[in-house]
């Protein structure tokens, strides 16, 4: 029997959760480029939902020219033991700056359970990958159980005549971080960029998690390996050394300075030394706010919905349109604003929230406009909560003319002249565009979300319908950092999500709790890198009032 004041969920026991990380590696893996090795990239998926569907879950970092990559980036999941999580690999060639998984090969897959996985206590898990019934190579699993940790570390490290390895020229040096498993074997969790011809380089400043470093295990063995990069992806190394955090922490000093050896020239030379010195250059470790420290200490959410109103989405009064309201059903616009707004409502105080809408021409005089108040009034675009949103988006539809082009500009320019006036971490905004096309001013567009970049600020972007929008998941910097006019975005603050990926037939509840899913995972990081680059803290948590006790009488 449950205890007083236990929750219950459906289908899921009230049990702590445990959260698992995954490495992956490869090996032999097919070789899909002409003139160099392929470039792979392990996308994981997870089968869930009511339709027990794959869903992608994460992706690693793409190891270029490499048929055996140990990929540095993991993937962290929730392990529930009464569950069978089913989760599935592919490894992919990557081609092209796409996030498109069919614009690159295929190399292969590979289906397990997360129990599978885990059950190996430490040790790793090697399977083959198929593809097309035919086995391409292998993949290698090695999973811990992560620590609760805060703390991120950040260290720079810098090197003094190091071997050379190149025969026309000196070393291309970059430095491989691993770190010691439960069953001693190694698993990569850094690599530096690497330094162009010199044999005293000064790598860039990294930051990773403690959690990820050590498992918040001070004592932990590392190993931290150099290399001379090669482009054809042949590394030549040149020797490593151990160490572990807690003497790192210690900071600059005769403790972190270490001989980098090469075990194969010390074996062949009595007189070897060693291949140069790697020293830390300077280590600080701190603990990192969560998202729900700034929340807990007043952060506000504004939430704006801007809304497609272009011709391409039909006649409103046909059911073919995606405007239609005569349905039984929600339709796709009431859903991508119900999904969103429903979570991020939670975290807006006064639950006031504007709503534009463009591509529509308004009466009286039928002038095409690109930012208008749904509610008619642009001194006073709020509408109160969700329900007014959709109230104000419903009265719209009746009184203007579908029309375009497919401008995004002046909406995301409109928000980030509001968001540009608090700049200090007390409010973060986010942007919802619901659209059914492309977009008509991609130029002007790029040039807005670069400079959104550096506001507090986040845009989602819901595509609906069954238009190609893959021109759209430029803007998703994912793969790569958007720039415009040779700016890059200083963060990437973009997640674009085809809703009809995620539409599950006329269960239009689970189909919200998807997309919401989907589109709202980034938020969270998006927010933190803002407050980070710009250096805010959260403020201190209200301290609720303590009750005194009564005065005697």
């Amino acid at each position: 029997m449950a205890e007083c004041g236990d929750t219950f969920q459906p289908g899921r026991a009230s049990v702590p959760v445990t959260k698992v990380e995954i490495s992956v590696s490869c090996r032999d893996l097919q070789d899909k480029d002409f003139f160099s090795k392929s470039d792979p990239m392990c996308v994981m998926f997870v089968k869930e939902g009511l339709n027990n569907e794959w869903h992608e879950y994460g992706r690693t970092e793409v190891i270029w020219n490499n048929l055996n990559p140990d990929f540095s980036q993991k993937f962290v999941i929730n392990y529930y033991f009464e569950e069978r999580q089913m989760l599935k690999f592919e490894i992919y060639d990557i081609d092209s700056n796409s996030p498109s998984l069919s614009r690159h090969d295929f190399l292969g897959r590979m289906e397990v359970s997360l129990g599978e996985i885990v059950s190996s206590h430490g040790s790793q898990v090697e399977r083959q990958l198929y593809s097309g019934g035919k086995s391409c190579g292998k993949i290698i699993f090695v999973t811990e159980e992560v620590t609760s940790s805060r703390e991120v570390a950040t260290m720079q490290f810098y090197a003094k005549k190091l071997d050379r390895k190149d025969f026309f020229g000196r070393s291309d040096p970059f430095l491989t971080i691993k770190r010691c498993n439960e069953d001693s074997s190694y698993t990569v969790v850094h690599r530096t960029e690497f330094i162009k011809r010199t044999l005293n380089p000064v790598w860039k400043p990294f930051s990773i998690h403690v959690s990820t470093l050590c498992n918040g295990d001070y004592d932990r063995m590392l190993r931290i390996e150099c290399y001379d990069w090669n482009q054809s992806g042949n590394h030549n190394y040149i020797g490593s050394f151990a160490t572990n955090l807690r003497t790192l922490a210690l900071g600059p000093g005769p403790s972190n300075e270490y001989e980098c050896i090469n075990e194969t020239k010390k074996a062949k030379k009595r007189r070897y030394k060693h291949s140069g010195m790697i020293n830390l250059m300077g280590i600080e470790i701190v603990n990192q706010p969560t998202f729900l420290d700034y929340i807990q200490g007043g952060t506000q959410i504004n939430f704006t919905v801007a809304i497609d109103f272009t011709a391409s989405n039909g006649d409103p009064s046909e059911p073919q349109s995606l405007h239609y309201m005569y349905s039984p059903y929600p339709n796709v616009y009431t859903l991508a604003i119900k999904s969103v707004g429903e979570i991020i409502q939670d975290y807006d105080s006064d639950k006031l929230f504007p709503a534009l809408g463009f591509g529509a021409r308004l009466p009286p005089d039928g002038v095409v406009s690109h930012e208008f108040p749904l509610n008619g009034n642009m001194s006073n675009p709020f509408c109160v909560g969700i329900d007014g949103i959709l109230e104000a988006y419903k009265q719209k539809i009746g009184t203007v003319q579908l029309y375009g082009p497919t401008n995004f500009s002046p909406v995301i320019n409109h928000v980030s002249r509001f968001a540009s006036a608090y700049r200090d971490g007390s409010q973060y905004f986010v942007l919802l565009i619901i659209t059914d096309g492309i977009i008509s001013d991609m130029s002007l567009t790029k040039e807005a979300i670069v400079h959104a970049a550096t506001l507090p600020m986040s845009i989602i972007i819901v595509g609906v319908g069954n238009a190609d929008f893959s021109a759209m998941e430029e803007l998703d910097g994912d793969v790569v950092r958007l720039s415009s006019k040779g700016k890059f975005a200083e963060r990437d603050i973009v997640q674009f999500v085809p809703f009809r990926e995620f539409l599950s037939g006329e269960n239009w509840s689970t189909s919200q709790v998807l997309l919401a899913k989907e589109v709202l995972a980034e938020l969270p990081d998006q927010f933190l890198e803002y407050m980070k680059k710009h250096n805010i803290k959260p403020k201190p948590k209200p301290q609720a009032p303590v009750a005194s006790a009564p005065c005697p009488s």
